[in-house]
């Protein structure tokens, strides 16, 4: 269950429309996963910084169960990661950051329960 979350200082008419369902049909497809297990929030208009300067920027956290848990997986998202937001965003790589999180099926709760339980 892959949660990715988009921070960007670019005003919401700067984002292009309907860019949270392509990050959500990218995600699916970089990480492995079923789209309809993907969760995707985009924030614009954020007051942020990336390398000391205010430009137009972006910050991509992704996180999730059993497949960003290496640098050699993540190397590959990452790549795959950067090629969908330059052209998305037309930010140049310098002006994007991407974190990765692993996460355990007891850190994501659902249904009343946890994911270790469903």
């Amino acid at each position: 269950m892959p949660f990715v979350e988009l921070d960007t200082n670019l005003p919401a008419g700067r984002v292009p429309a309907g860019l949270e369902k392509r990050l959500c049909a990218a995600t699916a497809a970089i990480l492995g996963k079923p789209e309809e297990r993907v969760n995707v929030t985009v924030r614009p208009g954020l007051a942020m910084a990336v390398s000391g300067s205010a430009e137009p920027c972006a910050q991509l956290l992704v996180s999730s169960i059993g497949v960003v848990g290496t640098a050699e997986d993540n190397r590959g998202h990452s790549s795959r990661f950067f090629e969908f937001l330059t052209k998305e965003l037309a930010l140049g790589q310098d002006r994007i950051i991407i974190r990765f999180f692993p996460l355990e099926p007891w850190q994501i709760g659902k249904k009343g329960t946890v994911m270790t339980f469903l």
